[in-house]
């Protein structure tokens, strides 16, 4: 019997103890996620929130118009299903005019406000802009403020950018413009696209970067800007030396407001279509915003959809 008890206790620790033991072990460890931090930590870092999304325009106050914002909202309706989805223009000339025609939309304090008050903690604030210019330095400056002025409304407020950031963007949108007025074109015609632009230089590398994406897919493919360094003078050159003879003008813009109706294609003697057909080009018109076309409004869903830029925490060092 003596001989036989050690046999017996390894049996016992072999066959009993030792799956217990390591069945203890597995239960009793902290599961461990891809970045190697404890799933539960790397859970509560993603805000769990109710979820909403806040769009940020110039705006327009003209009726027409307005088609490309309708489309944008549907998009992203669709896109976030189930959350409120609430419009912001930050033209504070715009807001008064179209309140007084009963039409009003807020500010973006007047729409995180309406956010927070349908319960909504988690916001994706997404630019409506093309580019980062003065407008979206302006549109952070605003949700910055607001975040101090009411410190814990939210868990997170996340800051989608404007359309054109990458040359994945750049690249996507001039495949989405050029289909979209490929028959309106034909075999000959140049497109030429009005971007906005800015007096004291803000985005102008950025619409120089974007120019020569969009040349790159399609070398009859011409830009200028309404206040920016390159002008419509400097895009008269550019198409007489390369013997361009019909061109077909289209905005670089969210909406065909304003600029899209009267700067570009009005009668004036100083728009644009007015002084491309002085110097002898067939021009035709396509007044018709980036909201309207759907590979455009899919990069803006596309940056608010993976923004992981929290204004309400401090930036994380890499």
């Amino acid at each position: 019997m003596q001989r036989n008890a050690p046999h017996s206790i390894l049996h016992f620790f072999t066959r009993t103890l030792l799956p217990l033991l390591l069945l203890c072990a597995v239960l009793g460890a902290p599961v461990v996620s891809p970045a190697g931090e404890p799933a539960a930590k790397a859970a509560a870092a993603v805000p769990q929130g109710k979820a909403g999304v806040l769009l940020v325009a110039f705006g327009t106050s003209v009726p027409e118009a307005l088609v490309a914002m309708k489309a944008v909202d549907e998009e992203f309706k669709a896109a976030f299903s189930g959350q409120p989805v609430v419009w912001a223009y930050t033209s504070q000339i715009i807001r008064k005019k179209i309140a007084a025609e009963g039409h009003p939309v807020g500010g973006i304090s007047d729409g995180l406000a309406k956010l927070a008050s349908e319960g909504v903690n988690v916001v994706r604030v997404q630019s409506l802009h093309v580019m980062a210019g003065e407008e979206f330095s302006a549109l952070e400056r605003a949700v910055l403020i607001d975040l101090q002025k009411n410190p814990g409304r939210f868990e997170a407020v996340y800051l989608g950018r404007p359309m054109l950031e990458s040359k994945k963007d750049a690249q996507e949108l001039i495949k989405a413009i050029t289909a979209d007025v490929k028959s309106l074109r034909g075999k000959d015609a140049a497109l030429v696209l009005m971007g906005h632009g800015q007096s004291h230089g803000r985005a102008d590398l950025t619409f120089e970067g974007t120019r020569a994406v969009f040349h790159d897919a399609d070398k009859r493919v011409y830009m200028a800007t309404v206040e920016g360094a390159r002008s419509v003078d400097d895009l008269l050159t550019e198409l007489k030396a390369a013997k361009v003879k019909k061109v077909v003008i289209e905005p670089l813009m969210l909406v065909a407001g304003d600029h899209a109706r009267n700067d570009m294609a009005g009668d004036e003697e100083d728009s644009w279509a007015s002084k491309l057909k002085a110097a002898g080009f067939k021009v035709e018109a396509n007044i018709k915003g980036l909201g309207e076309i759907a590979g455009a409004r899919a990069i803006l869903v596309r940056h608010a959809q993976e923004s992981a830029d929290d204004l309400t925490k401090e930036p994380k060092k890499q």
